[in-house]
């Protein structure tokens, strides 16, 4: 997007608000000061009414949990680790203004002296300090304050005019009843923020890792440093100071990584839950979310929409394609499944290995977010490549194995077919150790490859991607490779007895005067 687009973006934007928060300019002041008291007892609907551009759908329970916390406690810290398009943002921005204008609820309350009378209000929270990745960003970012505090007729209303006669910047301003609000970007001096004699009370950090930081651990560490020294130490000692972080963990060590380590409460929501449900159906439709991440590689929704960095290539840089040979030409070939039973997140995997002189190929691959039944239909398919060629299947011991294998014999035995699966029993070390040791080795020496003529279905490519992403201690899903571990080991397993058995059967004869 140009320069000139992103401007008439947000000019368009700034028309919608203005034309969207509606007003009765007939309103009687008595009906608008019991209308205002019935929002401020209720946040959800404060929000609703003064926002509703940004009320395109109904808010998660997760939004409402969160708004909760920070409003019940005065002194908090928040780190929210939510997916994009999860609205944190805007989400904080609400609070922030509902902090502002309204109060906290649990701060007490505050003498207000006017010529009229002496009343009592609730005490507010008065100084906003924005922090991200760099200045232009925070700016950007402290955009929606000021646009609404200029043009939001509903807060105008009900609150007074703020924008004020003096200092007005786009990155630094301070309403005409008096908060404060100012951007900086890491790195920036923070010190000597003050709103008169009010120190920041509301410290945001929104976007502050980037990628190419994180990348670097002494910027990380010199970042992390500013933060808890320079920008945190801007707070009152004695006044309370709500401090929220939004991002993602987009790095194995990032800034929000080690603020969560911190923080009084973290919650990490993803774009699905660990059933592989929408987190916020009401916007997000399942439909849209296959749209976007059908759009990004494994590893870039994982880290963008899953709160799950990977750390591409630490172990398969890049995975190698050759053509497969005829499939009477494999010494061994086995189809080996993990049916990933116990995660309905996780994927099923059915892969056909083939042992060819020294080389190991992955000859057909079935793997996706799957039924039972889709997974057995792999099984018959795969039958139907294999033909008259000898092939063993196994399945991979899982808490309801002995029910999984009886339910594929059935499903064969209703079409006049045998599906001899069987359970793989084999005590299983830890995974990664299982995994880096049998096949990257096979990998580096150019002895395991992908089926050229596979290279552009989606179930081999999802493959091809678990490999890439697969490292020590990532969550990235490794059920692939999982399988074609299971299938290698057993093709070994099978060549180990065979050639035992043929030493067995043919025992060299022995030399009487090798001496």
């Amino acid at each position: 997007m140009t320069e000139k687009q992103r401007l008439s973006k947000w000019q368009k934007s700034l028309q919608e608000l203005f034309a969207g928060t509606t007003i009765d300019t007939e309103e009687p002041d008595h009906v608008r000061k019991e209308r205002i008291h019935a929002l401020e007892t209720d946040p959800e609907a404060w929000f609703r009414y003064y926002f509703p551009g940004y009320f395109y759908a109904e808010p998660a329970e997760f939004h409402k949990a969160a708004t909760k916390r920070v409003l019940a406690h005065p002194e908090w810290y928040e780190v929210r680790m939510w997916s994009r398009e999860l609205a944190k943002s805007t989400r904080t921005m609400m609070e922030v203004f509902y902090l502002t204008f309204v109060g906290h609820p649990e701060m007490g309350n505050e003498l207000r002296v006017t010529d009229s009378a002496v009343t009592m209000e609730r005490k507010k929270k008065r100084y906003v300090l924005l922090i991200s990745n760099s200045l232009d960003n925070a700016t950007r970012l402290l955009m929606p304050y000021k646009a609404n505090l200029e043009l939001n007729k509903r807060l105008i209303q009900d609150y007074g005019r703020q924008e004020s006669a003096g200092a007005w910047q786009a990155a630094e301003f301070t309403t005409a009843t008096g908060i404060g609000f100012r951007a900086i970007g890491a790195g920036q001096s923070p010190r000597g923020s003050r709103n008169e004699e009010a120190r920041p009370d509301i410290i945001l950090f929104d976007d502050v890792d980037t990628d190419a930081d994180c990348l670097n651990t002494d910027i990380v560490a010199r970042h992390w440093r500013w933060i808890e020294e320079a920008a945190i130490g801007t707070r009152s000692v004695s006044q309370p100071t709500s401090i929220i972080f939004c991002g993602n963990r987009i790095a194995l060590d990032c800034c929000i990584v080690r603020a969560a380590r911190l923080a009084d409460e973290v919650t990490v929501v993803n774009i699905r839950d660990e059933n592989g449900v929408s987190t916020w159906p009401e916007k997000n439709t399942e439909q849209h979310i296959d749209r976007v991440l059908a759009q990004k590689s494994y590893a870039a929704a994982q880290k963008e929409y899953y709160n799950n960095p990977i750390n591409e290539g630490s172990v398969f840089q890049k995975m190698a394609y050759k053509p497969i040979a005829p499939l009477h030409e494999y010494q061994a070939l086995v189809c080996y499944t993990d049916p990933s039973y116990k995660d309905t997140n996780d994927y099923k995997a059915t892969i056909l290995v083939g042992k060819w002189q020294d080389e190991f190929h992955i000859i057909k691959c079935y793997l996706e977010l799957a039924t039972t039944a889709q997974m057995i239909e792999w099984h018959k398919q795969i039958m139907k490549l294999v033909g008259a060629n000898a092939c063993y299947y196994y399945m991979e011991e899982v808490f309801m194995q002995d029910v999984l294998v009886r339910e594929v014999a059935l499903s064969g035995r209703q079409e006049g077919i045998t599906i001899p699966v069987r359970g793989d029993k084999r005590k299983k070390p830890d995974k990664f150790m299982r995994i880096e040791s049998l096949l990257e080795p096979l990998h580096r020496n150019g002895l395991l490859y992908l089926n050229e003529a596979e290279r552009h279905n989606p179930h081999m490519q999802r493959l091809d991607e678990q490999f890439v992403a697969f490292s020590a201690g990532s969550r990235a899903h490794d059920d692939g490779p999982d399988a074609v571990e299971g299938a290698i080991w057993k093709i070994n397993e099978k060549m180990s007895i065979a050639a035992q058995g043929s030493l067995m059967a043919y025992p060299r004869p022995v030399n009487a005067n090798r001496y």
